[in-house]
């Protein structure tokens, strides 16, 4: 090894990212005998993380093609990888694996033949024998991370799949104008309607920093509310926004309650918005909302076929077993969210009970509940499609969930990122974040934070309190 960085991947890693031993760039890359042990025995069944483990057996076996023992010693290039020699690019980074029983002095404490133990005598070995170089064990296990540091082994968390350093830096979807705006502004605006719509377009330095389905606001008593149809350097078309929190504009007899889930409303009803994602604490609307604009476009406006539900079944507390029946009735226990909304938009006092028993019968028969385990090779058209809970998602499985959309189908994804419970996801890693940072900027797509509890005074009290 000649390289001034040498990184020892733990098995976690290449389970949670199987294509991890190529974005070290320019640094070597070692692979202990355990962790292959390990991928070989995490790599039966369907979860992700088994998938992960076949796949970066994949991509280990086509590296060692064709390549000897003498050849594996020396270490194989990785491809792609560059780094700069004077004026010169040259590839750089290499990935070793333990061909030799590598012996270092553990605490008797630590004994040799647990997975985590051998994986930190190996790092400490590596580091004892290249004492000019940084050896650095990359892991997502904290704990693992905790006894290296005790060891003297400098260890990092894998951080190559963050989306952004801090979930606070994450794009709410809404701005609100300086006091000065229209001052600043006004002398560079067009107006003019079209459809029954009001259009603004704005010139200005401000403008630049506008991206497409954002909403703009001024508190300045002029109650200008307007969204981002387009932008153009320092030019952008806005639409002046429709106001659902008055009862003409009820939505399944739902009204926003705050400014955020007017802006919710508007993007969920926008034909020509394809992607709306939601985030926000537990009872400031998520689901409500999207039920309630779904079940107008499909019942009301006849624009959807169907409406499709769906979430990650991961449990709160220990798991209940073994479920029986079909796919929905399987799901069935997850959808509490879904049976407790319904409940609230189909609330009609003047029907009387068997209008309602009728009305509810005739919106279940229109919204159909599936397990994300059955979506990989599907292709839904003109379908409305609500991902619960996404915030449990990886990058990976929102991609391929978000690929399943065909023509004419619209996906609301939301979540809460401070509740994530899957393994070795973090606010800045969901696949939630992920897709709301990517997807920012193009035309087709909203996103919104939702910052206002709507449940009750108690939840609203017990969120900030607990």
């Amino acid at each position: 090894m000649t390289a001034s960085r040498i990184f020892v991947l733990d098995t976690n890693v290449l389970m949670h990212d199987p294509t991890a031993m190529f974005r070290f760039d320019e640094h070597d890359v070692y692979i202990p005998m355990v962790v292959l042990e390990e991928l070989d025995r995490g790599k039966k069944g369907l979860s992700e993380a088994a998938r992960n483990a076949r796949q970066a057996s994949r991509f280990l076996d086509d590296l060692l093609r064709d390549h000897d023992k003498a050849a594996i010693d020396r270490g194989i290039q990785l491809p792609g990888q560059f780094r700069r020699n004077g004026d010169e690019m040259v590839s750089a980074g290499r990935l070793f694996f333990q061909t030799t029983t590598q012996r270092a002095a553990l605490p008797d404490t630590l004994a040799g033949n647990i997975p985590d133990n051998n994986v930190l005598g190996t790092t400490l070995a590596t580091q004892n024998e290249h004492a000019t170089a940084q050896v650095t064990l990359v892991s997502k296990d904290i704990n693992l991370r905790i006894k290296a540091a005790v060891l003297g082994i400098h260890a990092e968390d894998y951080f190559n799949d963050k989306t952004l350093d801090d979930v606070d830096l994450l794009f709410c979807g809404f701005t609100e104008l300086a006091e000065d705006f229209w001052e600043s502004h006004s002398k560079d605006i067009d107006a003019w309607k079209e459809d029954g719509r009001t259009f603004y377009k704005i010139s200005g330095a401000d403008v630049a920093n506008w991206v497409p389905g954002q909403f703009v606001y001024t508190t300045d008593g002029s109650a200008f509310e307007a969204t981002v149809r387009s932008t153009d350097d320092e030019d952008a078309v806005v639409e002046v926004v429709t106001d659902y929190t008055s009862d003409s504009h009820d939505v399944w007899g739902i009204r926003a309650r705050n400014r955020e889930q007017n802006y919710v409303l508007n993007l969920l009803l926008d034909d020509d918005i394809d992607l709306v994602t939601i985030l926000g604490a537990a009872g400031t609307g998520k689901t409500l909302l999207a039920l309630a604009a779904g079940l107008r476009q499909t019942l009301d406006d006849n624009r959807y076929k169907e409406i499709i539900m769906t979430r990650v079944t991961v449990p709160l507390g220990e798991d209940i077993g073994f479920l029986p029946g079909t796919e929905e009735e399987k799901m069935e226990p997850w959808m509490g969210a879904l049976m407790d909304n319904l409940e609230v938009l189909n609330h009609g006092e003047d029907v009387g009970s068997w209008g309602r028993d009728a009305t509810h019968d005739l919106i279940r028969n229109r919204i159909k509940i599936r397990s994300l385990n059955f979506m990989r090779g599907r292709t839904f058209f003109n379908r409305y499609i609500i991902v619960d809970e996404a915030q449990n998602l990886t990058a990976k499985q929102m991609k391929a969930l978000i690929t399943r959309a065909g023509p004419g189908t619209k996906l609301v994804v939301a979540g809460n990122v401070a509740q994530i419970d899957t393994p070795y996801l973090t606010e800045t890693t969901s696949g939630l974040t992920y897709v709301v940072n990517r997807f920012k900027s193009w035309a087709h797509s909203g996103h919104i934070t939702l910052l206002q509890g709507e449940r009750s005074r108690l939840a609203d009290h017990a969120a900030e309190l607990l």
